[in-house]
């Protein structure tokens, strides 16, 4: 199988629109706010734990060339080097 190259930009919308059509509802939960989502951009399938790590593992290990993205679930971002996250509304 040929590897699609795609631009990080292109990772991200995708991802996004995934989360946003397909995984949001369905993770979004009191017991999961703070947790990452990691998501195969190319397959759709994702996986959630408390820092991204082991989800990324899992899925490397079904897809070793996957294109993965992480989303903090709750936030508008993943990470913050001043430590404050914004909430997401």
């Amino acid at each position: 199988m040929q590897a699609i190259l795609l631009s990080r930009e292109e990772v991200a919308r995708r991802a996004r629109e995934i989360y946003e059509n397909s995984i949001r509802q369905q993770v979004e939960t009191a017991e999961n706010t703070s947790k990452m989502v990691i998501i195969d951009t190319e397959t759709g399938e994702y996986a959630v734990d408390k820092i991204g790590i082991e989800s990324a593992r899992y899925l490397r290990n079904k897809r070793p060339f996957a294109r993965l993205y992480g989303i903090r679930i709750g936030y508008k971002v993943a990470v913050s080097f001043c430590g404050f996250l914004e909430r997401d509304s």
